[in-house]
């Protein structure tokens, strides 16, 4: 009742302000423009899915205590006192953890509206922050929602921009995917186990031709080396022979 005093005051004061300058307005569909969103209805799935698991905790808790109470119903005149005051107080702990579980999965702080809030809410946003866009560049100076409680007696369809809020998602979307393409484009990929194998076989294999290229260098180098020391132990041979040989003519010389 709140909510439609709101709006119709809402309503009022546009209504007013209407007189004093051409107001822009446009309208959009929620629940239409979630429907269209693929992120949002494998969210709901999910949740629906958690939600369905948890009820069924409950009603399998649930259906459990049922059978202690017909147990205890049909037991109750051949137990005595303390025996029955046990398990009505069995019964009565089971209760409790029922209704913990209750509050554990669907209370105001539960799990569901946990999840909730980490599967829909990012997507209610980027759809609220698509809505802001549009407002910003098309000028609206107001927006309403089809789908709330506001009361709408007509509405035309030129000025529905559900479509241009999906559109804008949907660029979103595709900006998000290429960067994300090329985010792992950058990235290197982790190898399997198998391509690990491999790549180890290749790493070795190109070691070892490394390694024998090395060793063959060097012993082309140290053969080089040997014969040069060769070479020259020759040269200083023949100096050697030279030398005497000069001697000797030198010394036949002076006795003559």
């Amino acid at each position: 009742m709140k909510k439609k005093i709101l709006c119709l005051v809402l309503l009022f004061s546009i209504s007013l302000s209407w007189a004093q300058r051409s107001q822009i307005i446009a309208y959009i569909d929620m629940e239409y423009i979630l429907e269209n969103v693929p992120e949002y209805l494998e969210a709901q799935n999910t949740l629906d899915a958690k939600v369905v698991k948890w009820q069924q905790r409950l009603d399998k808790q649930a259906r459990f205590i049922e059978v202690l109470k017909t147990d205890l119903a049909n037991e109750k005149a051949i137990l005595t006192k303390d025996l029955i005051e046990e398990k009505e107080e069995e019964i009565s702990l089971k209760h409790d953890e029922l209704r913990r579980l209750e509050s554990l999965y669907f209370g105001p702080k539960g799990d569901m509206f946990t999840l909730r809030k980490q599967l829909v809410k990012p997507i209610q946003d980027q759809v609220y922050n698509a809505i802001q866009n549009i407002s910003a560049r098309k000028k609206y100076d107001f927006v309403f929602d089809k789908s709330s409680e506001l009361v709408m007696l007509y509405s035309n369809k030129k000025y529905d921009i559900s479509e241009l809020v999906l559109a804008s998602i949907d660029r979103t979307r595709l900006v998000g995917k290429k960067n994300t393409k090329k985010k792992e484009k950058n990235t290197p990929k982790e190898l399997s186990a198998e391509q690990k194998q491999v790549l180890a076989k290749k790493e070795i294999v190109a070691a070892k031709k490394l390694s024998d290229r090395e060793a063959k260098k060097k012993a082309i180098a140290d053969k080089r080396k040997e014969l040069l020391k060769k070479r020259n132990e020759k040269r200083e041979l023949l100096k050697e022979k030279r030398a005497a040989l000069n001697k000797k003519k030198q010394e036949a010389r002076s006795k003559k």
